[in-house]
C-alpha cells in the first residue's frame, strides 16, 4: 500500500476505540495525519483530560468529537446521566437565551476534557412521534421552533472553544426505523420534507455553523443512495454556501455496514461529498465485536478509500480538498481555545425546572415502576439512573413491558402500591407504545392516585392517570420530577454546590 495514499487517507478519517487509554495504534496513525477521533461513554475515565493530551501530543491538530446532547445523550456523563437540560426541554421552554446558554455550557465541559467538537445540536423536526432514534433529541415538530433554537445552540457552542456539528442532514424526524439497524426511506411529499425539515439547517448555516453531519436515510425523490453517499443530496449544502466540514453519520451503522460496507462506504461517501468519516463506536456490534473491532473497522474504512483512490473511482483531488477543510477546521479551533464560553450565572435546574409540565404532588415518597423501552445504540433512553434518581431510596422495580407477561405487570403494580409513597409509572413512549399504555390503565385501577412520570415525548392521546411531562431521560430531569412530586423538597438538594452539575 502507498504511504502517501495512506496518510492522505487519514487525513479523512475520525475513529472510534476501545478503552480508557489511547491504544498504540491509533497514536502512532495520528502520528500519521490521522484527523482525531470521536468519544463515546466507554472512553469516559477520571482521566480524560489526560488522554486528550497524549493525543493531541501524537497529533497537534487533531479534532476530537464528543457526542454530547444534554437531557437524553450524555457521554460525559453517561455512567450518572446528563446535569443540562435536553433539546425537547428547551424547545418546550421556547427561550433561546437558556438554549444559548446551554450550547455554551456544552462547550465549556467539552473543552474542558481536552474535546473540540460537539456533536450537536439536533436540527431533526421530529414530526413521527414514533421516531425511535430522535424523539425528545429535537427541539420540537415545528420547524419554526426548531430553527431557531438550532440558530442559538450553535451560536452558544460556538462562542467557546468548540465546533458545532448540527445533525442529521437532511432530517432524521419523518422516520420510524432506526438507522443503526437498517436504512430508513422517507416517504414524505418532497414538498413537504424540503419546506420543513431542511428549514434548521439552512438556519444553522446562516448562523455561521461549523461543521453538518449527515444521515443514512434515503428520500427517493433524491436517489436510491442515502444522503451520506448522495451527491445530490450533499451538493444542497454547498449550493447554499456552506463551506464547512460535512461530517459523516458513523460508517458502522447498520444502515452503511450491512449494506455497502465501511471500506466501500468511506470511498462512495467521499465521492458524494463528505469531508470527514466518523467511523463510530467499536461497541455497538455487542457480543460480537472482536477485541480489535476498533482496528479493524478504521483499518476497513482507510483501506476502502486507498483502494479506490486506485482504481479510480475516487479522486485524489476530492479527498485532498476534503482533508483541507477538515485542516481549516482544526487550525480555526487553535484560534478560538483561547475562548471561554460565557456562562456565568448559568442555572442548568431553573431552565429544567421551567420546561416540566403537568401533575404536581405532596408525598412523602416515591414507588417507582420503570417501564420504558431498553436503551438503543443512540440513546441510553433504559439508563437506570432516571429511576435511581426519581425513586431515591425509595421502591423500585424494572418492568420490561412487551416481555413481561400480565402476571408479572399486575406483581410489579402490587408491590409498588403496597410500598411506602406515591405510586409513579415512568414511560417514555406513551403513545407510541401500546404496551406501556396498557399498564397504566392497569395501574390506574389498582391506583386511582398514581401518577405518570413520562421522560418521552408528551403524550398526545389523554392517559387515565395524572402526567409529569419531563422531556428528557436525564437525571437532572427526573430529579427535577422528583421535586415535583414531593412534600417540601428543595430544589436544590440534589445538585452539586453550583446548581449546573460537572462532568463525571
Amino acid at each position: 500500500m502507498s504511504d502517501d495514499l495512506a496518510r492522505l487517507a487519514n487525513g479523512v478519517l475520525w475513529p472510534g476505540f476501545f478503552g480508557t487509554e489511547p491504544p498504540a495504534w491509533l497514536l502512532d496513525e495520528l502520528g500519521d495525519g490521522l484527523a482525531g477521533v470521536v468519544y463515546f461513554g466507554q472512553n469516559i475515565g477520571d482521566g480524560l483530560a489526560e488522554m486528550s493530551a497524549r493525543i493531541r501530543e501524537a497529533n497537534p491538530d487533531a479534532l476530537i468529537g464528543v457526542d454530547e446532547e444534554g437531557g437524553s445523550v450524555t457521554r460525559l456523563e453517561s455512567a450518572t446521566g446528563s446535569t443540562l437540560p435536553g433539546a425537547a426541554q428547551l424547545g418546550t421552554l421556547d427561550d433561546v437565551d437558556a438554549t444559548r446558554m446551554t450550547g455554551a455550557e456544552l462547550a465549556r465541559r467539552v473543552a474542558e476534557v481536552g474535546a473540540n467538537v460537539v456533536l450537536g445540536p439536533v436540527a431533526d423536526v421530529n414530526t413521527d412521534p414514533r421516531n425511535p432514534v430522535i424523539g425528545v433529541r429535537s427541539f420540537g415538530s415545528d420547524e419554526a421552533l426548531v430553527s431557531r433554537h438550532v440558530r442559538a445552540a450553535v451560536a452558544g457552542i460556538q462562542s467557546g472553544p468548540a465546533a458545532a456539528c448540527v445533525k442529521h442532514f437532511p432530517g432524521h424526524g419523518d422516520t420510524h426505523v432506526d438507522s443503526h439497524h437498517a436504512l430508513p426511506e422517507i416517504s414524505l411529499d418532497l414538498d413537504e420534507f424540503e419546506r420543513v425539515h431542511l428549514a434548521p439547517f439552512r438556519a444553522a448555516i446562516a448562523a455561521g455553523v461549523d461543521a453538518i453531519m449527515t444521515a443514512h436515510i434515503v428520500v427517493p425523490a433524491w436517489g436510491a443512495a442515502p444522503a451520506t453517499l448522495n451527491p445530490r443530496v450533499l451538493g444542497m449544502l454547498r449550493d447554499w454556501g456552506f463551506d464547512g466540514v460535512i461530517i459523516s453519520d458513523a460508517l458502522d451503522m447498520a444502515a452503511i455496514r450491512e449494506t455497502v460496507g465501511i471500506g466501500r462506504g468511506a470511498a462512495l461517501a467521499l465521492a458524494a461529498g463528505t469531508d470527514l468519516l466518523c467511523i463510530g463506536n467499536p461497541t455497538n456490534p455487542g457480543e460480537a465485536a472482536l477485541a480489535d473491532q476498533d482496528r479493524r473497522d478504521y483499518l476497513d474504512a482507510r483501506d476502502g478509500i486507498v483502494a479506490a483512490l486506485l482504481d479510480g473511482s475516487l479522486s485524489r483531488a476530492r479527498v485532498e480538498q476534503a482533508a483541507r477543510r477538515v485542516a481549516a477546521l482544526s487550525q480555526l479551533l487553535r484560534t478560538r481555545a483561547t475562548a471561554e464560553s460565557p456562562v456565568a450565572d448559568y442555572d442548568a435546574r431553573e431552565i429544567v425546572d421551567r420546561a416540566i409540565t403537568g401533575a404536581t404532588a405532596d408525598e412523602a415518597a416515591l414507588a417507582v415502576v420503570d417501564a420504558r423501552r431498553r436503551s438503543t445504540l443512540a440513546v441510553d433512553s433504559a439508563g437506570a439512573y432516571v429511576a435511581e434518581a426519581l425513586a431515591e431510596d425509595g421502591h423500585r422495580v424494572r418492568l420490561d413491558v412487551a416481555r413481561a407477561s400480565l402476571d408479572e405487570q399486575d406483581a410489579a403494580l402490587d408491590a409498588a402500591v403496597a410500598a411506602d409513597g406515591l405510586t409513579v409509572i415512568l414511560l417514555d413512549r406513551p403513545d407510541a407504545d401500546e404496551a406501556q399504555r396498557a399498564l397504566v390503565e392497569r395501574a390506574a385501577v389498582r391506583d386511582p392516585e398514581a401518577v405518570v412520570v413520562n421522560v418521552g415525548l408528551p403524550a398526545r392521546r389523554e392517559l387515565p392517570l395524572p402526567v409529569v411531562e419531563v422531556g428528557a431521560a436525564s437525571r437532572i430531569g427526573a430529579q427535577a420530577a422528583r421535586s415535583r412530586l414531593l412534600k417540601g423538597s428543595p430544589r436544590r438538594a440534589d445538585l452539586p454546590p453550583d446548581g449546573a452539575g460537572q462532568p463525571d
